[in-house]
């Protein structure tokens, strides 16, 4: 493939991953690499991000996919005749795979670790992988490559106490030594990871591993399918989003200030220049702000969606003349008070989780009970002027779905939506209901922080 062909398929892998590149940004990068030049990699990776990347959250799935589409090395490159263990030395150390090899690999692995060298946990990595993350024979579609046997072999967690003797015979304190072997035993892990998916794209094509196994960013990152660590970065971005998002909103209120044309006014104005309406003149527009009443699923896997999206609404709470929000598993607790001006997000994630208990008796999700009981305890809470978003994935447990107070609720308020955390695919599968519910309140695919702004922001 030419530097255009992988110049544009870079670009159209970032675009798939969910980063914004437009035409203009791509010519921009081409510019900044004919200035740079080609001749050092990490410039070309500099340049790339440089022109881009927008947000730091999207960095790691831009260096994922700039690592398969500008490989470092293609297959063994040339440490196939530079390093003693792919053909010099002792002849145990030829062998790709035994107890010997293993012991080597190990030893070498320490002292890179230890010294913090990086070409050499690089080297290390590859050498990993080719030794130990070999899977020949496998079935036909499955790769020969994997990094999860290569890290079971070498087990490199197992070696963090040398690594911290050693760091600690450097005069690092010991807590500051702990930190840094396992931030180098990580950063040792990724790059074996790396080497995995150069091993498996030249052998199944860079489009398939871009496509199947590369993380796509945050924003577009499905809530059910999160990590703790994705959790934890979610954390940090879901202020920030909300200010970008109420920064928009309040940019197009105020593109659409002007109300509907005052048709009296505009023909009485236009006498004085001979008929001709050289000016409008428009009603005055009555801004209207909406309560919103947020009914939340939290059992299970469906907390986190529910957490988030709680989260973002409060976050956008001045946007909103009110907003109250409920949680349920089978039973209906108010947790409206949790989101108080100026609160820490971490604390108030605890409390929405430690308040789960109070919002189950049997610990069974029941969206029926939970309707019927929303409507008992809370009659006040819809009315004419407020607005109902229920968050859950329809899934019930096969009890009854109480359609006529679910039907009763929607009537209530001025508007009613459904967010479904799940895909559209997976809606009427086993116990879920998405359709029965569906066909009282209209339900919607959010699966992602993206289609969650959306959906915001088309409601206000």
């Amino acid at each position: 493939m030419t530097l255009l062909g992988s110049h544009i398929a870079f670009v159209e892998a970032l675009r798939g991953a969910g980063l914004p590149v437009s035409l203009a940004e791509g010519l921009d990068a081409v510019t900044a690499l004919g200035a740079v030049g080609w001749h050092d990699r990490d410039t070309v990776r500099a340049a790339y991000a440089a022109t881009l990347v927008k947000r730091e959250a999207q960095r790691p799935t831009f260096d994922t996919l700039f690592d398969l589409y500008f490989p470092r090395l293609v297959g063994e490159g040339d440490r196939a005749t530079s390093d003693p263990a792919h053909g010099e030395g002792d002849p145990a150390a030829r062998v790709r795979d035994n107890a010997a090899a293993l012991t080597a690999l190990r030893e070498r692995l320490v002292e890179a670790l230890t010294a913090g060298e990086e070409q050499a946990m690089r080297d290390l990595a590859v050498d990993a992988v080719a030794r130990f993350g070999s899977m020949p024979g496998r079935g036909p579609g499955l790769s020969s490559w994997s990094a999860y046997t290569a890290l079971q072999r070498v087990s490199p967690a197992e070696l963090t106490e040398q690594i911290v003797r050693g760091l600690l015979a450097t005069g690092l304190p010991e807590e500051q030594a702990r930190r840094e072997a396992g931030r180098r035993v990580g950063a040792w892990t990724a790059l074996v990871e790396e080497d995995s998916r150069r091993r498996i794209a030249e052998e199944k094509g860079v489009e398939h591993v871009a496509r199947t196994t590369v993380r796509p960013t945050l924003d577009r990152l499905d809530f059910l399918s999160m990590r703790r660590t994705d959790l934890e970065e979610m954390r940090r971005q879901i202020y920030p989003l909300a200010r970008r998002l109420a920064t928009r909103l309040t940019q197009e209120h105020h593109a659409h200030r002007r109300g509907a044309l005052d048709f009296r006014r505009t023909v009485r104005a236009s006498m004085s220049t001979g008929g001709v309406p050289m000016a409008t003149h428009h009603k005055p527009k009555r801004p209207h702000r909406t309560e919103l009443v947020v009914l939340c699923d939290v059992s299970g896997s469906v907390a986190n969606f529910a957490q988030f999206t709680l989260l973002l609404v409060f976050a956008l709470r001045d946007q909103f003349q009110k907003v109250r929000a409920f949680t349920f598993v089978d039973h209906v607790h108010e947790v409206t008070h949790h989101f108080r001006p100026g609160a820490d997000v971490a604390d108030v994630m605890a409390e929405l989780a430690a308040s789960t208990a109070q919002a189950a008796l049997w610990g069974r999700t029941n969206y029926g009970r939970a309707f019927t009981k929303f409507a008992e305890l809370h009659p006040d809470a819809l009315g004419p002027r407020s607005s109902l978003l229920i968050l859950g994935d329809a899934r019930s447990n096969y009890s009854d779905l109480s359609l006529p107070a679910l039907r009763d609720l929607a009537g209530a308020a001025r508007h009613a939506w459904w967010l479904n955390p799940e895909h559209r695919r997976h809606w009427d599968t086993g116990d879920s209901a998405a359709t029965a519910y569906g066909g009282v309140v209209p339900m919607v695919e959010c699966r992602n922080l993206t289609q969650l702004s959306e959906f915001v922001h088309d409601i206000l």
